[in-house]
């Protein structure tokens, strides 16, 4: 991997993790999350119109993927309601790979290498101990069903993207679509289910954080699909779990969370386990 090509997957990294950290801002993380999804429909729609349409069978993969994410984002932004990012987010993004990992070895879908199952073991003893944080450190117990919750689901939609991508024939037009499908399930149910007024009372800046949170957004999973053109999927994908240290630090660094040596160890942890896994 090029330098450049690095920095550009760094990038990608520190943008995912700062568009979970925008919806810290404010009060309501729930309502931060369907405002971003509003957003990321508008974007999702402009890239989707300017691609091939897709292919007729891909649709049922967009309509189970719009399904996937709905419960991802209800998870998240519950976690976070209840959650700091520095401890939130490591455990919702590092659970995913380890199952994924487990899975594919219970049913042989892919060959994993010795050194994979080490990193499942770092993976899952570096979940264990941020998991552990919560109680130590007096934290709240309701983030993590919705932390592991959230894993569920990022588990199962990048099963459901892979194979949706690939029927598409279009990647870039699929994702554009399902930003558009699983922007608009979300951001509707919840504001339906949601008082009167849940957005509308929303001030303009707090649309301004969502619209930079789904340019992020979008602009990470953009830059990671142009890196994987340009150097090993592999190594791109463990470089962009990166993103983990990234929001340990946006959370200490700029919502003052409390950083403890538990937590950053368990954070290193994961970060080695999930690379170790996709080498």
């Amino acid at each position: 991997m090029s330098l450049s090509i690095l920095l550009a997957v760094l990038a990608a990294a520190f943008l995912h993790a700062l568009w979970n950290a925008l919806l810290r801002f404010g009060g309501s993380k729930i309502r931060a999350m369907v405002m971003l999804s509003y957003m990321e429909a508008a974007v999702g729609l402009a890239i989707a119109l300017s691609r091939p349409w897709p292919e007729v069978a891909a649709w049922k993969w967009v309509a189970a993927a719009s399904c996937v994410h709905f419960f991802y984002k209800y998870f998240l932004a519950h976690a976070y309601e209840q959650g700091d990012l520095s401890r939130v987010y490591p455990i919702a993004r590092g659970t995913a790979p380890m199952m994924v990992a487990i899975v594919s070895a219970l049913f042989a879908l892919d060959t994993i290498a010795p050194l994979g199952y080490v990193g499942i073991g770092v993976l899952g003893l570096g979940i264990l101990f941020m998991a552990r944080g919560v109680f130590t450190d007096g934290e709240s117990r309701k983030l993590l069903p919705f932390a592991f919750g959230s894993a569920c689901a990022t588990a199962t939609y990048t099963l459901t993207d892979g194979l949706g991508a690939r029927v598409a024939g279009d990647a870039a037009g699929y994702v554009g679509w399902l930003m558009v499908g699983g922007g608009l399930l979300f951001g509707l149910v919840m504001t339906f289910s949601r008082p009167k007024g849940f957005i509308t009372v929303a001030p303009l800046k707090d649309w301004g954080m969502a619209a930079a949170g789904a340019a992020a957004s979008y602009g990470a999973y953009a830059i990671s699909i142009w890196a994987m053109t340009k150097a090993p999927i592999a190594l791109v994908a463990a470089t962009r779990e990166t993103a983990i240290l990234f929001a340990v630090l946006i959370g200490w660094l700029a919502f003052g969370e409390r950083m403890t040596r538990s937590k950053a160890t368990a954070a290193g942890l994961i970060v080695a386990g999930v690379v170790l896994t996709r080498l």
